[in-house]
């Protein structure tokens, strides 16, 4: 079988001809003025290649990193301490689907436990884009294979929430850095209701191990447990919402089970050192606060 063709991202600046970005280099860096880790942005695909520059007039999205990015803290000696095959990689190319249903719920997948890159963290669809594909292309065969749901280019209306530069392990603490992803974070609408497509999910279980339908409630709840901010959840607004969550479980052979978590996993946050927990991740709280204040515009 011929091996899948990696999309890479490519900078440009001062009007020069783009280049491949590299490995050991935060991209949010090359546009920030100064420490800054939010700066918009212009993209576009072209040719197999995601061109990332600082176009005036065009329309702009927010690149954002977290500031733990493991990136940005490298030093010069653990930067040459990755393995030259990693240091060659580039920087790949992924793309996320927040599906918004008519009743304003969006869907978030468990990944599951055994998959090498964030496992048991919570996150949207999503996974690389393949040569020869859209953005749109990517994102909706994505939905496919790992929730079963199937949507038409010309049944939605893409846009492009943001793009965030994930790296992993995403935090120095926990080993040097093995992968560097842009992810595109596309919203896609659909006419249905979470009730009407819950009908047609169909997760598998290799990449998926649960799913919820996430009102705007829990998403303000989530968003407002900012990862890097303490340990402390006195500023995250639960008042309003249930002790447990309901999810659907994933069973080996693919099957859903109704069940519920403590809303407790929802709301946590990236652990400073130590082993990972249970949580949505940073990446995701950084695209699910853009799609309130989408959700909030008049």
């Amino acid at each position: 079988m011929e091996a899948m063709r990696r999309i890479l991202v490519y900078v440009r600046k001062d009007g020069a001809s783009p280049r491949r970005a590299q490995f050991i280099q935060s991209l949010t860096s090359l546009f920030c003025d100064g420490g800054d880790d939010e700066v918009e942005v212009s993209c576009f695909l072209d040719r197999d290649k995601f061109i990332v520059h600082r176009g005036d007039g065009e329309t702009r999205v927010h690149l954002k990193r977290p500031a733990f990015c493991p990136i940005k803290h490298l030093s010069v000696t653990e930067a040459a301490a990755i393995p030259l095959d990693v240091r060659q990689r580039g920087v790949d190319v992924g793309v996320a689907i927040l599906l918004q249903t008519a009743n304003q719920r969006v869907l978030l997948t468990r990944r599951a436990k055994e998959l090498r890159i964030f496992p048991n963290v919570w996150v949207p669809p999503g996974g690389h884009v393949e040569g020869g594909e859209t953005l749109l292309d990517a994102g909706l065969r994505e939905l496919k294979e790992e929730t079963g749901l199937k949507l038409e280019p010309e049944e939605v209306s893409p846009a492009i929430l943001g793009l965030w530069e994930s790296v992993f392990p995403p935090m120095l603490s926990r080993g040097l850095p093995v992968r560097h992803h842009i992810v595109v974070y596309m919203l896609l609408h659909s006419s249905l209701s979470h009730q009407q497509l819950q009908a047609h999910l169909s997760p598998s279980p290799a990449e998926v191990s649960a799913c919820v339908w996430a009102d705007s409630r829990l998403v303000r709840a989530v968003v407002s447990a900012v990862d890097g901010d303490g340990d402390g959840d006195g500023d995250v607004p639960v008042d309003d919402l249930p002790s447990s969550i309901s999810v659907s479980q994933v069973s080996a052979d693919g099957a859903l089970t109704d069940s519920s978590l403590p809303l407790a996993v929802f709301i946590n946050r990236a652990p400073a050192s130590g082993p990972d927990v249970e949580r949505v991740s940073t990446g995701t709280k950084f695209a699910l606060e853009l799609w309130l204040r989408r959700l909030e515009r008049p």
